[in-house]
């Protein structure tokens, strides 16, 4: 299988310096009152949305970047957008605000201060080689046209790293809806598709746990138990559902199985947060396919609120049971967006990874509910040793795209592949 380019552009190392010398009483040259005042900036470029990172203040006479620095996500760009941006330089552009607490009205007001650009020339080549555009202080306000070296005593000054590097993807989508039991294929660079999964869903609800293969072996007794829950309320469950992904020759290299019913809280038709649903995401424990081990587990819920969104959270199953979280967020349940593990997100929310690598590891795309779903799937190519570490990502890409249909509410009927007795 051969990847897809991509390329990570990263803003990091971010932090505003004021100026050495500030009056208690006063704001500096750029209206900022250190003592009162977080700033934050909005990081732009093109058409890309914009990203808003915190920016931690300091004020030293030091020229050294400072040992705590905030970084934004970053842009992660194909080849298509490569080629169409590297028509002409692009202009990276870095927003500071300074937002502060009105006590009369109780909320945070944002205040422009000023706007710092940096041009990114020549992006092709930043899918073989990492390239660094900027490193070190810019200066904010009436002095930004001057060099900034960081040692400037009379101006507010920012310090960013700008750089990129080659972010290869292994690319997927799925034929059709997961429930529909679709092909999978490979998408190559100039769009050539090449199927190289194929996958079967089913939904036996009479089964009190639909979890495994009958001839799994005995050891796995013990996890098995302790991912399963007997909730039992009939016609008040979604239960059984599993998804099994197959490679070309017909043998099963991953499955994703239901282990926790979705259930509607107590005087609601709705998944609640503190009672989700449960997916386990299993991968064939040897050569023989004769058994199973968990990889990954999805948690899955409705959150209440104004916004109505599906909650998910993700964590890789040791050997011994224990959960490591990697990923946890929301989707919007009208519009859909994407389900991502990202290292560096990780690293920044405090979760630790078994994952090896760093960067990207994974996304795909959710629909809204009752919206047609054929997942598009990225997995960083580092994370990718053997076909049958694809499919894992594959499983795990079914599994949170039905988790919006197991937590649709209640009063809602389900279509027909999802209700099979």
């Amino acid at each position: 299988m051969d990847p897809c380019l991509f390329v990570h552009l990263m803003v990091e190392s971010l932090a505003l310096k004021l100026p050495l010398k500030t009056k208690p009483s006063s704001t500096n040259s750029s209206g900022i009152n250190p003592s009162t005042t977080h700033c934050f900036c909005k990081i732009n470029i093109n058409d890309f949305p914009s990203q808003t990172v915190t920016l931690p203040l300091i004020s030293s006479s030091s020229v050294t970047p400072p040992k705590t620095t905030a970084s934004a996500p970053g842009f992660h760009l194909d080849s298509s957008t490569i080629h169409r941006l590297s028509a002409k330089p692009l202009t990276l552009t870095i927003s500071i605000y300074d937002s502060s607490m009105d006590r009369m009205c109780g909320f945070v007001s944002a205040k422009l201060l000023d706007h710092v650009t940096i041009t990114i020339n020549d992006l092709t080549s930043s899918v073989s080689q990492c390239r660094i555009f900027h490193k070190g202080w810019l200066h904010v306000g009436k002095n930004r046209n001057k060099v900034g070296d960081g040692a400037c005593k009379g101006s507010t000054m920012v310090h960013v790293v700008v750089r990129s590097e080659p972010d290869p993807r292994f690319v997927f989508q799925f034929g059709d809806e997961p429930e529909c039991s679709p092909v999978v294929f490979q998408i190559q660079e100039n769009n050539i598709r090449q199927p190289v999964f194929s996958c079967k869903f089913s939904a036996d609800r009479n089964s009190k746990l639909r979890c495994l293969p009958s001839d799994v072996t005995n050891n796995q007794s013990r996890w098995k138990r302790s991912f399963t829950c007997t909730r039992e309320r009939q016609g008040r469950e979604r239960k059984g559902w599993m998804i099994m992904v197959h490679d070309l020759s017909g043998s099963p290299v991953a499955a994703a199985s239901m282990v926790t019913p979705f259930v509607p809280s107590p005087g609601s038709d709705r998944v609640s947060r503190s009672n989700p649903g449960a997916w386990l995401i299993l991968s064939p424990n040897g050569d023989t396919m004769s058994s199973w081990k968990p990889w990954g587990r999805l948690k899955a819920w409705r959150e209440r609120g104004s916004v109505d969104v599906l909650g998910y959270k993700f964590e890789l199953v040791t050997d011994i049971n224990i959960g490591i979280p990697i990923a946890e967020a929301t989707v919007s349940v009208k519009k859909g967006g994407q389900f991502c593990i990202d290292y560096q997100v990780m690293k920044d929310s405090g979760l630790s990874s078994r994952l090896p690598g760093k960067g990207f590891v994974m996304g795909s795309s959710v629909e809204g509910e009752g919206k047609v779903s054929k997942p598009i799937v990225q997995v960083g190519a580092q994370h990718v040793t053997c076909i049958d570490d694809a499919a894992l990502f594959i499983a795990l890409s079914a599994a949170i795209d039905l988790s919006m249909d197991a937590c649709r509410l209640f009063s809602h009927k389900l279509r027909k592949e999802l209700c099979h007795e």
